[in-house]
Order: C-alpha cells, then structure tokens, then sequence
C-alpha cells in the first residue's frame, strides 16, 4: 500500500496519545469518552495505515512499541498544529460590547459608530462623571469621552468640532455674552468661556442644565448662545451663529475599563476616529 492511500487521521491519533499519556485502552476510553473497544479501534487503523505495531501488551499493561515510541512524538506535534490552526481560523463568539457616550453629537456620532463596530453594542448616554464611574465599577466597557488622553486605558479618537448656535431672534447684548450650558464640570462648557474670554468678551452663564435636553430648551427659548458638537447638524429651532470667535475642536477619547483586551480598546478607538474623519465638513 502506497503511501497517498494511508492516512494519519486526527480521532485515532488523539487516541493513541491518550493510551500513551494514560497507560492502557480502559483510562484512555474514559478520559476521552468513548468505549474501550473504539479506542482499539482507531489505534488499529493507525497501526494498518503505517504497517507495524505500535502498541503491545505487557502483563496487564500496554506499552509502545518502538514504531510508537516514534508516532507519539509526531503525534503530538501534528495535534498541536491542527488545534493551533482550528483555534485561530474560528470565528470568536459574538459578544455585546457596552458603549457610554456623552450626549454630544450622539444622534449623528452613535449611528454611524454601530455600522463600523463588529457585533452588537449596548449603549448608555450620560456625562463624563457618571461614563467615568460606570468604567470604574465595571459597568461599561468603553466610554467615549470629551477629553485627552490620561493613561494606558485611554485611546485618542480624534477630534470634535464645535460651534455656536442660538435661537433665530437671539442678539446678543452690549454686555457680557449670555451662555447656556450643562453644569460644570464640562469641557464644552469650558471650551465655550475661554473661547470668549480669550477674543475679550465677559460671559455670564445665563442658564446651566443637567443634561442637553435642558440645553437645548433654553437655547431654543433664547436665554443665551450655545457651544455645540453637533456634527454639522443644525439642531431643530437654532441657528449657527457665525458672528462670534470660532471655538477650537475638543479631541475624543476612548477609555476602557479594567481588564478589557487592549486590542478592543484600539479598535474601538480606531473606528471611533474614522466615523469622525468622514463626518467633519467645513467649519
């Protein structure tokens, strides 16, 4: 018999090792849960496809033979490498990934971040503090943050673009510049009072709200002039204010929690930062 017609197949050989490492057919069934006689089956066809004993009884016991002795070692090795190679060709299972976000842009940002992530997400909205304290306790995966990079467990992203918006009749006034914005801490918030301070104009913060929707309202309502990231897209009710000093992009971080595989950290970050090259448009 030639050898292109014998074969080594997998199932026998994981068999043969187990009456190796285990010392006979009965503890090899059991550690591999089949019956004895199946083991003795397969050891036979590996002792058929290569033409000599590889087996042999000692008293009660079994031992290889010097053929085995030799198979074994092959054995081993051509195992490894076929578990090797099925380990890193299967699909990982699908997991759901946990997302915080800032409500900044989400309503254009999260749509497009869902079709560049693999597998599903969950999303929670919230300020930067409460995103902070989810990672920390483990509730979160990853949180999208306004912020620069702080440690190994942050990632840049990119940058987010900013800009003023106001209600349509809105003026502002001969004195200081009324703003609207969430309660401190918040780096739009702060990125909107430097950004006038530092063109010579006075702020007062005319109404502060503990989320955006609250922001919105009083923009819309014509208490003051917002700092917004919206994308591009022109919140409903407000207008683009072109007449005041243009704010600098805030740059996005993605920060993970603990114990979270650094690839799924740069991964996210990298698609994070796409989404974001391909929305900005011109300011």
């Amino acid at each position: 018999m030639s050898s292109q017609t014998r074969t080594l197949d997998v199932v026998p050989l994981r068999s043969f090792v187990a009456v190796a490492e285990y010392g006979g057919f009965h503890r090899a069934a059991a550690v591999l849960h089949v019956s004895q006689p199946t083991v003795s089956d397969h050891v036979r066809r590996l002792e058929n496809a290569c033409g000599t004993p590889l087996v042999k009884r000692v008293g009660r016991a079994s031992r290889l033979t010097q053929a085995g002795e030799t198979l074994l070692v092959e054995a081993r090795r051509m195992l490894s490498i076929h578990d090797d190679v099925l380990a890193r060709l299967a699909a990982p299972l699908a997991q759901e990934l946990s997302v915080g976000s800032t409500e900044h842009a989400a309503d254009q940002l999260l749509p497009r971040l869902s079709n560049a992530l693999a597998g599903a997400v969950r999303y929670r909205l919230d300020r930067g503090v409460g995103l902070r304290e989810a990672l920390d306790r483990g509730d979160l995966d990853l949180a999208l943050l306004l912020a620069a990079p702080s440690d190994e467990r942050s990632a840049a992203a990119g940058h987010l673009d900013v800009r003023w918006y106001a209600a349509p009749s809105w003026d502002p006034p001969p004195g200081p510049v009324p703003l609207v914005g969430l309660d401190e801490p918040c780096a739009l918030r702060d990125r909107a009072v430097a950004t006038l301070t530092s063109a010579g104009s006075a702020v007062t913060v005319a109404c502060e709200a503990a989320y955006l929707a609250g922001v919105l309202a009083a923009a819309r309502a014509g208490l003051g002039v917002a700092l917004l990231a919206t994308m591009g897209h022109t919140p409903e009710g407000l207008v683009e204010r072109m007449d005041l000093p243009p704010a600098a992009p805030l740059p996005v971080t993605v920060r993970s929690r603990r114990g979270l595989p650094p690839q799924t950290l740069a991964s996210t970050a990298s698609a994070v930062a796409s989404v974001l090259r391909s929305a900005r448009g011109p300011v």
